[in-house]
This record gives C-alpha cells, structure tokens and sequence, in this order.
C-alpha cells in the first residue's frame, strides 16, 4: 500500500512539474526549510484527518477563484434575508420567490406566503433553504442532483442584481478574504432587455456579418450604459458595506474582482448571437468585464442542438474583439446524460473554433474524439481546466476514479481548483482543496502549484511574473529590485502572482 502511494504521488508529482514548466516558465519550488516543514505539516494533518486538513488548508493562500457564478455563490440565508427587506412573496407550491403583484389580494394572495414570514417560522425557513441549495437534497424519481442544482436559480431570481448585487460581492469577497483568497472572477449577466427584443424582432440568418451590423444599427449597445452603471453602484456599496480606505476596512476589501460576462446557451440563435455581441462589446469598453463565458445546462436541448453554432458565433466575434478573454463551459457532461454522440467533440470544439483560453468543468474529455491528442493538443496550447468536484459530483454524479484530473495532471494539462456555485452547493474554496487531497491524494507542491495557476491564468491584464526575469530569483517582500518594481506597477497580474507568493512564503515561515 505504501509502495503504491509513493508511486501515485510520484506520477502527480512529475505532472505538475511538467504542467509548471509549460504553464509559467516558473521559478523553482523553493526547497528550503519552511517549504519542506510545510509539506510535512500538511501530510501530518491528512493523517489526523479531514478536519485537521480543512483547518491547514483553510490557511493555506489559494490565489483565485476563477469559476464562480456570482448569483449560485449566495447562500439560501442571504435569498431569504434579501427577500423579507423586499417585501417578496414565496409560491407555497413550488418555493419560488415571486414579486407582490396584486396590491389588492390580502397578504401575497392564496398559495402564497410572505417571504418574510420565514423570519419567525423555521420550518418554512429550512424549507426554503433546502430549495434555494443542495442542502438535505436526496433524488427520487424524475428528479436528479442536476435538476435540483439547476432548479434553485429560478426559485431565488426574484431578488434583482438592482437591489442587491452589492450585497452579494460584500458576501462573496468577504468569505474569499477569509480562506486566504486574492482574487475572484465572477460570472455574471447584466441586463440584456433591449438586445433580447432586438433578437425578437430580427429573422435569424447565420450570416453573422449581416446580423452584427443590424444590431448595432438598432441600438444594440443602448443596454451597456444600464450595465455599466449598474457595476459601479454594486462595488461602491460593496465598498461602502466594507467600509474600504477606512482605518476600519474589513478584510475582504484585498480581494479584488473582475467579471465575466455571462451569455445565456439554452436560448433560439437569435438571442444568443446579440447577447454575445453586447457581452464582446461591453468587455471591449469596461475593463472591470475581462472576458466573456456561455453559462446554463449544457446538456439542454437548444445547448446540444446548436453547440457548434455557437462556437462559429464565438469565432467570428473573438476576430472581430481579439483582446476580449474567452472561457467556456465544455464537457460539463457524462455518459447517460446525452447520447454518446453529444460527449465526442464539445472540448475540443470550444478550445479550436471558440478560442477558449479556459475551459470550465471539462469532465467528458476521455469521451471525446481522440481524447489523448486533444489533451496534448490543451497542454501544448496552455489551456488550463477549471476544476469544480463537488459541482461535478453532485449536478452529474462524477467523482473519484471517474473524474479526469488525475488525467490532466498526468498530460501536463494546467489546472486549479474552483467552486462553481458555492452557495448552491453549500461549500467554499478550502471544501474543494480538501476534497481534492483526500479524493486524489495530492500533496502540498500540487496543491501549491494550483493556486498559482489560479493566477497565471486569470485574466488580470498584464505580464505573468513567470514569464521574465525581472522578478525571478528575488524573494517577495516590500523590497523588489528596481526592473522588478517597474514589472509590478505596470502588470496587474504580476502584481497579484507577487502577492501570491509572498502570503506563500509567510504562510510556509509559520510552520
């Protein structure tokens, strides 16, 4: 058994060097003391188990989080919360948040309650909360873990980004700032009204040219301005709520965010087609929206049905807004969740024809056409995986042996890890780095590896620290050389991977 480990996290070992090596032209693992009394610290807390294990990790500096829908991050508590301020209604039948429509009908009308009405009766409250998350969910029949999963986000829509989307990056950038966090990247989608009736109005033609040149000529753009305005009152009450640039400032107020735009899949050509457009036209003008991504079930009918399509769409506009990022959900799928042919091309469709610089999930890739060339194909192209377990466990049933980390590793693939939808899932960042020592049997240099992956394939703008010598060799501090300090004032991302490795370092001096 113990010949059978070292083997194990020899091979892992030999994958993450590979992957450091085509990832970041990086400096050597420092080998000092600290680092290798870490590592023994955190093999020592493995065996004592997953409670000593969260408490080390906990610690532990994670970088980013790269993957993370800002609406599935919200824990069910905050929906609940939010709705009762909102004066909101909850459909009794189906536990969906609904607006009070009807101002005459006593109280929210019959099969109705209101939200409010969960502050003082807990067995209504745990009931939302269980329809709001996984929390306490068991399938049945017609009913799986991705139903569930996907089911939530309909049920607490009601409670607007208008509102409330300052509240939710204090929540988010709160916890992050706990578990040792730098930098989060969240999805979200921002009013599309005005491109979504243009779509309406307008006769599908896969003449791409043709239907981005009548958007625009109606107005397409007339939604960024809404959108725009709409980030700045969100982080300004983030910060006000933060209390950021005080001598009282809460810890979260270090991390910093950025934003990729979310475009709806499961919608007619049309539609998708002018909300990518608006998606690239809003990066392309606020830099705090560094990337575009396509978002909902990709097992959905109108998702499958017009995958490639959409992948032409991302093509054609990625020539047209080269500098816009690009990060695609692809192979969130598994074997009985679509037809075998569904699971044969969706990865290497979005990294070859959608210029997908990430890929979220990526879970069928040894279901894909010739899947260890296209793995070859992801390392050589430095295209980093987007690791979400316990989202892939429970919307798809993929976990342990059947997950394809470990295959990642072992190609050279770039990966790190990520949470999805933590408030869905009713987990954090260190649950997931956890889950992947224990599932995996990953050591502390792998794990350490991951989160500087987090940053080197972020999309901060600027030049990877990795990728000159202006900083190598010089251990982080307060004191960088002069071309050093020239290369972090004009690189955000540089900046970060710093930071990065100075928490590393104080993080390692501390055991």
């Amino acid at each position: 058994m113990q010949v059978h480990v070292f083997l194990r996290r020899a091979v892992v070992a030999a994958a993450i060097f590979g992957a450091a090596q085509v990832s970041a032209q990086a400096m050597p693992l420092r080998a000092d003391t600290a680092t290798t009394r870490t590592a023994q610290a955190f093999e020592t807390a493995r065996q004592q188990g997953p409670l000593a294990l969260h408490a080390f990790l906990a610690e532990m500096p994670k970088g980013a989080d790269l993957h993370n829908h800002l609406s599935g991050a919200v824990y069910a508590e905050s929906w609940i919360a939010q709705a009762a301020a909102d004066g909101l209604c909850v459909d009794v039948a189906t536990l969906s948040l609904l607006d009070k429509h009807d101002a005459s009908a006593p109280g929210c009308g019959n099969g109705r309650r209101p939200a409010a009405d969960a502050l003082s009766d807990q067995h209504f409250y745990d009931a939302l909360v269980d329809a709001f998350s996984m929390r306490s969910f068991v399938p049945f029949a017609g009913h799986s873990g991705h139903d569930q999963f996907f089911d939530t986000f309909g049920r607490f829509q009601a409670v607007t980004p208008q509102q409330h989307m300052g509240d939710w990056l204090d929540e988010v950038s709160a916890r992050a700032a706990v578990q040792n966090e730098q930098y989060l990247e969240l999805m979200a989608t921002p009013p599309f009204a005005h491109a979504r009736e243009l779509a309406r109005t307008l006769d599908w033609q896969p003449d791409f040219d043709a239907m981005r040149k009548q958007l625009l000529a109606r107005g397409l753009k007339d939604d960024m301005a809404a959108d725009e305005q709409l980030l700045t009152q969100a982080l300004a009450e983030r910060k006000r709520r933060q209390r950021c640039g005080t001598a009282q400032a809460d810890a979260g107020c270090a991390v910093q965010i950025r934003f990729l735009y979310q475009v709806l899949r499961g919608a007619p050509p049309a539609r998708v087609f002018a909300q990518t457009l608006l998606g690239f036209e809003l990066a392309s003008a606020d830099p705090r929206w560094v990337g575009i991504n396509f978002v909902m079930p990709e097992d959905g009918y109108l998702s499958m049905r017009d995958y490639s399509l959409q992948m032409h769409m991302l093509d054609y506009l990625h020539h047209l807004y080269p500098k816009v990022h690009v990060s695609l959900h692809a192979g969130e799928l598994a074997p009985g969740l679509v037809p075998p042919d569904g699971l044969r091309f969706h990865i290497r469709e979005a990294v070859e024809i959608g210029h997908a610089e990430r890929i979220g999930h990526g879970v069928d890739v040894m279901y894909e056409d010739h899947p260890e060339q296209l793995l070859q194909e992801m390392a050589a192209r430095h295209v980093m995986v987007e690791i979400n377990l316990t989202s892939n466990d429970v919307i798809l049933g993929v976990r342990g042996a059947d997950h394809p980390l470990p295959i990642y590793l072992k190609h050279g693939v770039p990966v790190a890890l990520s949470t999805d939808d933590e408030g869905v899932s009713r987990i954090d960042l260190t649950h997931e780095y956890v889950r992947a020592a224990e599932d995996f049997d990953l050591d502390y240099s792998t794990l350490k590896q991951m989160a500087r992956n987090s940053l080197t394939y972020s999309f901060l703008p600027g030049e990877s620290l990795w990728a000159t010598q202006a900083c190598q060799g010089q251990p982080p501090g307060n004191h960088p050389s002069a071309s050093c300090r020239q290369l972090l004032s004009a690189s955000e991302k540089a900046a970060a991977q710093w930071e990065l490795e100075r928490r590393l370092r104080a993080f390692e001096e501390a055991h």
